[in-house]
């Protein structure tokens, strides 16, 4: 039985986003890491919080939490699962999350370069 409780949710002002990725062994596409992220930071420009979660609470979310702390304090892979590992010890990114997470970094290092060179006109 599948129960989908979103227009319950959206009628009290909580919007989901649902990027799905295979339990346990799934890596998340660079496309979904950009998503997350980005409904994220909507979310904390707007000074609200957002909850990220997985089943286990160990490898899906986790994942999508470091990209969100590489993208808005530029840290590495290895400082974004640091700092959660901290606050969360259990949890487990797999190698192919992490290597995704490196992926994430390249591209995220690349554009804040570019925009610290070339400003966005506004």
């Amino acid at each position: 039985m599948l129960v989908d409780l979103s227009q319950e949710w959206k009628k009290v002002g909580v919007e989901q986003l649902r990027l799905s990725t295979i339990d346990m062994i799934g890596i998340p596409t660079l496309t979904n890491l950009q998503k997350g992220v980005q409904f994220a930071l909507k979310y904390q420009s707007l000074g609200q919080s957002v909850y990220v979660h997985c089943k286990a609470g160990r490898s899906r979310s986790a994942t999508m939490v470091a990209a969100y702390l590489i993208q808005v304090y530029n840290w590495s892979p290895e400082e974004a699962v640091r700092a959660i590992t901290k606050i969360r010890s259990h949890i487990f990114i797999r190698p192919g999350q992490f290597e995704i997470l490196k992926e994430f970094h390249k591209i995220t290092a690349e554009a804040a370069k570019k925009e610290l060179y070339h400003p966005a006109q506004t």
